[in-house]
């Protein structure tokens, strides 16, 4: 039974083929024979209007409006020409019939077998056709497809808290906001709040709310915190809501602590320090509050005390100072892969892309790409949209 439905589909198909290709055909086709009949319509006119030209002078003869004289002289101009358009018929109607011949000779044979060796050579003729029933059962990497599926699953069985914890994240990706946030709260209620599943129904109602922070976000973001205490990005999120807030004091405050217990390399830090500068803070570079020895450039206690007091522009400067200082102890030391990774994330901070540049380019002297320093160089310059051509000569 399945072979004979193979059959009837791979028979359908070929008649689809078939029939596609007359439609083609014709289409091509129809404009060469309207513009054949066009020509004879115009022929067949001409030689109508000579013969009732004809009519009309024996009747202006007859009733004495021109004079037998000026009858003959004008019915041989008009014969001429009556005998000249009959004479075109038979001379030029084979010329473009040839011609014709041979254009719907190459609409109804060429283009077909053409449009068939270009099907086998890149098409796949081998693969057997795939309904959407058998399309689902494989969908693959097709999201569309994947969706689908799970949507039905969920249709039919609505209390799949599995399903709609898989389904949230792939409408977020996808854009389908309103979708994601049902399909989150749907999760949530069936199998109950954890961290990933509150932020990501955070993420939803803040991007309905076009990134402002609502209060009901800020809500699931705190009750994520208190599943996770650490929780980078609820974290980040309830900064941002003081920051949106109006509270900027808090708001550098929540950015300092999440960057000073985030790793060097978090992802996230460069974005932490450019919401700290904008909140009238220093760039924080993580461990510089712990007890084990400062590595050069790291600002003191005594350094973050005192940028509390000053003004935005003397912070600034503090900063440039601090930085500056750094780059000129990697200068006489340069075997310190953990200060190149400061400079070059702190010129970053600073959007000082050239000295960031020149500062990649003179830490993989010290530390070259082929070994795995290097290879973290390169990554952080990707990640800091820093040019890296040129870095390694």
């Amino acid at each position: 039974m399945k072979a004979r439905f193979t059959y009837l589909g791979d028979m359908l198909f070929w008649i689809l083929v078939a029939a596609l290709t007359a439609a083609l055909a014709v289409i091509l086709l129809y404009p060469l024979l309207r513009g054949a009949k066009a020509a004879d319509n115009i022929r067949a006119g001409e030689a109508a209007v000579y013969r009732d030209q004809l009519r009309e002078l024996d009747r202006d003869l007859n009733g004495g409006l021109i004079t037998p004289e000026e009858a003959d002289y004008a019915r041989a101009e008009i014969g001429r020409r009556l005998i000249a358009v009959s004479a075109d018929e038979p001379a030029e109607t084979p010329k473009p019939a040839r011609h014709y011949r041979f254009t719907e000779a190459f609409v109804l044979l060429v283009l077909p077998v053409l449009g068939l060796c270009l099907y086998l050579t890149t098409g796949r003729p081998d693969l057997p056709s795939q309904p959407l029933e058998a399309r689902l059962e494989n969908p693959g990497n097709d999201v569309a497809v994947l969706i689908t599926k799970a949507e039905r699953h969920l249709a039919e069985k609505p209390d799949d808290g599995k399903g709609w914890d898989v389904l949230a994240p792939i409408y977020f990706r996808t854009m389908r906001v309103n979708d994601a946030q049902v399909a989150y709260r749907n999760a949530i209620r069936l199998l109950g709040p954890s961290p990933v599943r509150l932020d990501g129904l955070a993420e939803t109602l803040m991007a309905v709310s076009d990134g402002v922070v609502t209060e009901e976000a800020r809500q699931v973001l705190e009750q994520s915190l208190t599943l996770e205490p650490d929780n980078p990005r609820a974290r980040f999120y309830i900064a941002l809501s003081m920051e949106q807030a109006g509270r900027p004091n808090e708001a550098r405050q929540a950015f300092e602590a999440l960057a000073k217990q985030s790793p060097a390399d978090a992802p996230w830090l460069p974005l932490v320090n450019e919401h700290i500068a904008m909140n009238g803070g220093p760039p924080v570079i993580p461990g510089a509050n712990q007890a084990a020895p400062a590595a050069p450039g790291n600002p003191t206690q005594q350094d973050v005390a005192a940028a509390e007091n000053m003004t935005a522009g003397d912070r600034q400067q503090m900063i440039r100072g601090m930085v500056d200082s750094l780059d000129a102890k990697l200068s006489e030391e340069p075997n310190n892969f953990e200060g190149w990774v400061r400079l070059v994330r702190s010129y970053a901070v600073l959007n000082d892309k050239d000295r960031a540049a020149g500062a990649l380019k003179r830490g993989l002297a010290a530390f070259p790409p082929p070994g795995e320093q290097g290879r973290q160089l390169l990554a952080l310059a990707r990640e800091l949209g820093i040019a890296t051509e040129g870095a390694t000569q």
